[in-house]
């Protein structure tokens, strides 16, 4: 059976950092791009960072720039999200997915999430002092 698990995420006070990770079972990984999706309280869940299958394709949502950083192993069938200089309104249930879209800024920003195949269980984010 296809599935994500994540694993990270917690209570971090604001400044400080977290990783999340995501591990991928049951499903050609290599082939698929991959991102992470928040949502926070009161708020659409929202495209924090996606990838494509080698790396060579990125977005990033902008308050994330220059704080957050998205990786993978294809080898290890995982991928993370470093989540640097953390903030309180980056407080949100994170959520790794797994898709075969070809732009990562449509994944990230505009794709249904009925099309996203593959969805971890989420995470729980919590910024505060």
């Amino acid at each position: 059976q296809a599935h994500l698990v994540e694993s990270g995420g917690g209570l971090v006070q604001p400044g400080g950092s977290l990783r999340l990770s995501c591990t991928a079972s049951g499903f050609p990984f290599e082939h698929y791009a991959i991102g992470w999706f928040r949502q926070a309280p009161g708020k659409e869940r929202e495209g924090v960072s996606c990838m494509n299958t080698n790396g060579g394709s990125l977005y990033h949502v902008d308050s994330a720039k220059g704080r957050f950083t998205i990786s993978r192993d294809n080898s290890e069938k995982t991928f993370s999200l470093q989540m640097n200089s953390v903030k309180p309104e980056d407080t949100a249930v994170y959520y790794c997915v797994a898709s075969l879209a070809s732009s990562m800024f449509t994944l990230c920003t505009s794709t249904p999430t009925n099309e996203i195949p593959y969805w971890g269980q989420g995470t729980q984010v919590t910024v505060s002092s």
